[in-house]
């Protein structure tokens, strides 16, 4: 029994010891307190229970006091955690800010964490501006030449504009149609050629940074390439279309004249139809005439006469065909 109890007595303080140094980091406690940390054992073993990284904070709380940021505290930095935020990021962007002299509050670095930009990003972009490259922006003068230009814009993260202001893609919409606006504004392509960095001032005059979360520097042409000649383009598109629909016109008026032709012929035909039907009506009405008494023999000599002359003048008004000599 006794030497049971000699196995037993140090397994015992060992799982006392493993079980108070989890709850109670005793160990980080005095590395706090040798960086010149103030907390207690008890926030520490509360820690713990509250399920909150100790480690994390009391690394973040000696950097904080190395740096001294006295705003930081061991409260606000567990509610940060709590809430979701990233604490080292977070005092990681307050000391570099704090070296660059940027003013930045405890208050707002955590605002702009919750808000899911990278704040210490921020800070060092703010420290060092960054360079965003344009896709290739397609524009027109006004002289009908496409040019292609592509363009460098170099930002810097605006601090207090972070939380709600927007972002790369919105500054290179801005700067894409600031360059289009100026190029259709230039009278000649040319003069884009020769002065590019009319379009650089041009566009940045227009404040496109407002309501975004960076502040333009810089706006430089890196490149521009000419294009299709858009007008001429358009100008054979309109001839083209102005000679169809002249060919349209064309067919519907040979159209309407052929139809009017046929028209003209069924008209002819009906009065040659009629005419015809008159002569034959002729011998009757002569016979009938004869028969009443109403027509002479003499008469229809006479009548006779004046047809075979008619039938003579035709003859002779008719032109004299010349033999074909082949």
């Amino acid at each position: 029994m006794v030497e049971f109890l000699f196995i037993l007595l140090p397994v015992l303080i060992l799982i006392v010891l493993v079980v108070f140094f989890y709850y109670v980091p005793f160990f980080l406690w005095i590395s706090a307190r040798v960086s010149g940390v103030s907390i207690s054992l008890i926030q520490l073993f509360l820690m713990r229970i509250r399920k909150v990284p100790a480690q994390t904070i009391v690394r973040a709380m000696i950097e904080a006091h190395k740096a001294g940021l006295s705003e930081v505290n061991r409260d606000d930095l567990e509610a940060h955690y709590l809430a979701g935020g990233n604490v080292e990021k977070v005092v990681h962007a307050l000391v570099s800010a704090a070296k660059a002299n940027i003013e930045l509050t405890f208050k707002m670095a955590t605002a702009i964490d919750l808000a899911g930009r990278d704040v210490f990003q921020a800070v060092q972009m703010s420290v060092n501006p960054k360079v965003i490259d344009t896709p290739p922006v397609t524009a027109v003068a006004k002289d009908g030449i496409q040019l292609i230009a592509k363009a460098r814009v170099t930002v810097r993260a605006n601090i207090r504009q972070l939380v709600g202001g927007a972002g790369e893609d919105t500054v290179l919409a801005r700067v894409g149609e600031g360059i289009v606006s100026s190029i259709g504004s230039s009278e000649s392509h040319k003069q884009v050629l020769e002065n590019p960095d009319s379009i650089s001032k041009l566009v940045l005059k227009k404040g496109l940074d407002s309501g975004t979360a960076f502040e333009i520097l810089s706006i430089d042409i890196a490149d521009i390439d000419i294009g299709k000649n858009i007008g001429a383009t358009l100008q054979i598109d309109q001839a083209q279309a102005d000679k169809n629909i002249a060919q349209a016109k064309a067919e519907e008026r040979r159209a309407m004249a052929i139809a009017l032709e046929q028209e003209n012929k069924a008209k002819a035909q009906e009065a040659r139809a009629r005419v015809i039907e008159a002569e034959a009506e002729v011998p009757k009405a002569m016979a009938e005439a004869f028969r009443n008494g109403n027509l002479g023999i003499m008469d229809y000599y006479r009548m006779k006469n004046m047809e075979a002359d008619t039938t003579m003048r035709e003859a002779i008004a008719k032109p004299i065909q010349q033999p074909d000599n082949k």
